[in-house]
């Protein structure tokens, strides 16, 4: 596949999203919830989606005076859970956190079992944050050019994983392949958890993992950490250039994760989880932790992240299809 120059931005939004339109201050007392909130997180625990969950969990269910009870159903690139959420009660007590492989559902499976533009409704995206393109500390690479200089040297010698296909770090890596002009075997793997550790230990050499992700990993010297794909470098990696810095033209891609509801959820149910989830995203103490980690806050309305699914949606297709993308 000959090199493009085409700039993927996975963008699904920015710091002030959540501040665009105007918004209720509060909602009417509503009747809900009343019994625990079952959240699905559709990828097992380590990965991205679960651990924005999580340091969600204690606050969220603070606000809400019910307990949320994080359920990991994987399978599929996410789309069994999705599916299962799709086919809940719409009444506030069942609701999916996704991230950028939701987009891409329908490239992905033709057989999905429900539409992602009707069966689920956005609640709100709540942080993104770049991908960390990682190798393996045995891999004889200090930086991106010398080791784009490695995969030239030995095509089809290395492996990339991914957290299935059509993921942000599937189509990040299709797309590094393309306008590198190398060649690199994807493997992918049912959650970030089980990439990670095959990638540490070095059943594959690459990955573009979530910045949240990579930190601990890169600090404990498992995992270099060769560059960043969003346009700025973010402080928890001030030191790791960006692709672009790097020589690498055409590859600036951010990751995020978001909230979804069954369609039919009571409006009002949707408006007081997007209002709380925004407030948290506002807290200084939060944000900061946030931005240690290499994440952004957001906090946008349902109307600001179904406009963005739908765009990504659009885009991805027509990366997919003009260029000829596999996604086996």
């Amino acid at each position: 596949m000959r090199p493009i120059q085409w700039i993927a931005t996975l963008v699904m939004g920015c710091g002030v999203l959540g501040t665009l339109h105007a918004q209720p201050a509060s909602l009417p007392n509503l009747a809900w919830p009343t019994k625990p909130v079952r959240v699905v997180v559709p990828f097992p625990p380590g990965g991205i989606v679960d651990t924005v969950t999580r340091q969600l969990q204690t606050r969220l269910q603070a606000a809400l005076g019910q307990p949320l009870v994080i359920d990991n159903r994987s399978g599929a690139g996410g789309s069994v859970g999705a599916l299962e959420v799709a086919r809940a009660t719409p009444d506030g007590h069942t609701l999916l956190m996704v991230f950028d492989s939701y987009a891409t559902y329908p490239l992905v499976y033709p057989k999905l079992g429900f539409d992602v533009n009707r069966d689920l409704v956005p609640v709100t995206q709540i942080v993104s944050n770049p991908l960390i393109l990682v190798v393996n500390s045995k891999v004889p690479a200090q930086d991106l050019r010398s080791f784009v200089s490695l995969l030239k040297a030995k095509p089809g010698s290395f492996n990339y994983a991914s957290v299935g296909s059509g993921s942000s770090n599937h189509l990040t890596a299709e797309l590094f392949k393309s306008v590198t002009g190398t060649f690199i075997t994807h493997i992918p793997y049912r959650g970030g958890g089980p990439a990670q550790q095959d990638l540490i230990g070095g059943q594959v050499e690459m990955m573009f993992l979530s910045a949240v992700l990579a930190q601990p990993y890169v600090k404990a010297g498992k995992l270099k950490a060769l560059a960043q794909t969003g346009a700025q470098r973010v402080p928890a990696y001030a030191n790791v250039p960006t692709v672009a810095e790097s020589g690498v033209k055409g590859l600036e891609v951010n990751s995020w994760v978001g909230m979804l509801a069954p369609a039919g959820t009571p409006r009002p149910i949707v408006d007081r989880l997007q209002i709380e989830i925004r407030k948290i995203m506002n807290e200084p103490e939060f944000v900061a932790r946030l931005k240690e980690q290499g994440l952004t806050a957001i906090g946008s309305t349902p109307e600001q992240f179904g406009v963005a699914l739908k765009t990504e949606q659009e885009k991805w297709a027509r990366l997919i299809r003009d260029r000829g993308l596999s996604l086996e």
